[in-house]
């Protein structure tokens, strides 16, 4: 079973710098801890792509996905992105609204569907915590809870598996500092990471593996 993790830093995670003959360019983030856990069970069942892009909006995973998704022809494509959508308006202007965001994600959905008719598309929820990133324009960054429910209907339009992640942020931060789980704000740390990987894991069980 091939799958692709397609997103932003968040996905990213410094793959791209790390040799690609072994660990397979995936990264220290969430994609990493994901493969381990799949690896684990069978190494020879499963082959995993990290295909994130730091500073991605949704815009530039529509413009990059015939290279990086549909060439690749992978049964799963799992898609985190939304961050940079809110950020990179708040920082310098360049960033996509909301009605342009569920535009550009719906095509992306259905010209993945379209090209590949047999994937398996599984939908993650952005999220955000306070932290040195965000503190200062808190209450912009919470744009983001409006940019995850248009995932969430967009999962719901296209019967989709959605992976929700804000309110398992949001409860690990009452527990723990926050910077423990994103440490910036954004960015998730190792906890942030396992936290992903383990809700992944458990929605890929449920909603794709054993169907």
């Amino acid at each position: 079973m091939k799958i692709i993790f397609f997103g932003d830093s968040i996905t990213d995670q410094e793959h791209r710098g790390s040799d690609h003959g072994f660990p397979y360019g995936l990264g220290y983030g969430f994609v990493n801890h994901i493969a381990g856990k799949l690896f684990s069970e069978n190494p020879e069942k499963y082959e995993i792509k990290n295909m994130g892009i730091t500073g991605n909006k949704v815009v530039d995973l529509y413009a990059r996905v015939k290279q990086h998704v549909w060439k690749e022809k992978p049964d799963v494509v799992s898609i985190l992105v939304g961050i940079n959508d809110v950020m990179h308006e708040i920082s310098r202007g360049e960033g996509v609204d909301l009605e342009r965001y569920e535009k550009v994600y719906s095509m992306l959905i259905e010209e993945t569907k379209k090209e590949l008719p047999n994937i398996k598309i599984i939908l993650c929820e952005p999220f955000v915590l306070r932290g040195t990133l965000t503190e200062a324009e808190f209450e912009r960054f919470e744009q983001i809870r409006e940019y995850a429910k248009v995932v969430k209907g967009l999962a719901d339009k296209y019967s989709l598996p959605f992976l929700p992640l804000q309110d398992k942020f949001d409860e690990a931060s009452k527990k723990y500092d926050a910077k423990y789980y994103l440490w910036d704000g954004v960015h998730p740390n190792t906890a942030g990471a396992m936290l992903i990987a383990d809700e992944w894991v458990k929605l890929f069980k449920e909603k794709i593996e054993e169907k």
